[in-house]
């Protein structure tokens, strides 16, 4: 069985995210990136399934400049077999993205797509749902369990509420949260492993997609800084302050 899985190259987590001086996005030059979190789980997941004898290959799957190919090598030493980059320079909104997979799972035949419930550049939370649209497959989002049996997946997953577990008949497409697992780091041999390993490259004008936005960010600004709080010492002025400060009621 063939799993493929998408990866996203952003800023490291780590990284401490700055607003361009002209407000017309996020600060990139110079800033270290790295695969997106939710995605290095789905690549650790679709691993264990591979060691488990349940899966049979594993392809990784990354959109955008030269750059991610960088990030499909981070993929490949994690345990990937090969890897298919979608080289453009444009802006990928998460239909655009949805619609580029489509056309790969059309070519690669996937009986399971995993990958991140949302990227940690834009929090959309959407490419999953919509990929799982455009095919007309099952989809079991923020999973924190999978288990693979007769050609069906049970997936555990996190709502308001606790946990609730459904049973997808393959093909779906699964959306991992951060509990499903640990993230492996890639050893030395490995990494050195994974720059023999192939790396395919295609573009969207090949895939007979047009990724060209559909919306359009007016402004990019950093968050109002909190104040800070202050102690009372009754419950009357707690009152008095969320009545006239707060405006709370």
């Amino acid at each position: 069985m063939k799993v493929l899985v998408p990866i996203k190259r952003v800023v490291d987590a780590n990284v401490k995210i700055r607003v361009k001086a002209d407000k017309t996005g996020v600060e990139l030059a110079n800033v270290k990136m790295a695969m997106n979190p939710f995605d290095e789980i789905a690549v650790e997941e679709a691993i264990r399934l591979f060691e488990a004898k349940v899966v049979t290959e594993i392809v990784a799957v990354s959109m955008g400049g030269q750059a991610c190919q960088e990030t499909i090598r981070t993929a490949l030493a994690m345990g990937a077999d090969r890897g298919i980059h979608v080289k453009t320079d444009a802006e990928l909104q998460p239909l655009a993205v949805a619609k580029l997979l489509k056309a790969i799972v059309a070519k690669e035949n996937p009986a399971l797509v995993i990958m991140g419930k949302q990227a940690i550049d834009d929090d959309c939370n959407q490419t999953g749902q919509m990929l799982a649209g455009l095919l007309g497959w099952p989809q079991g989002t923020f999973a924190s369990k999978l288990a693979l049996a007769d050609g069906k997946i049970t997936v555990t997953r996190e709502i308001d509420g606790g946990l609730e577990t459904v049973l997808l008949k393959l093909p779906a497409i699964v959306t991992t949260d951060l509990r499903l697992n640990q993230p492996r780091y890639a050893s030395l041999p490995n990494i050195m492993k994974a720059k023999k390993k192939p790396i395919a490259e295609t573009t969207p004008a090949e895939l007979g997609v047009d990724p060209a936005p559909r919306l359009t960010t007016l402004k990019v600004e950093e968050p109002v800084k909190r104040k800070g709080g202050v102690k009372v010492k009754t419950v009357q002025e707690l009152v008095d302050k969320l009545h006239n400060e707060a405006k709370v009621f």
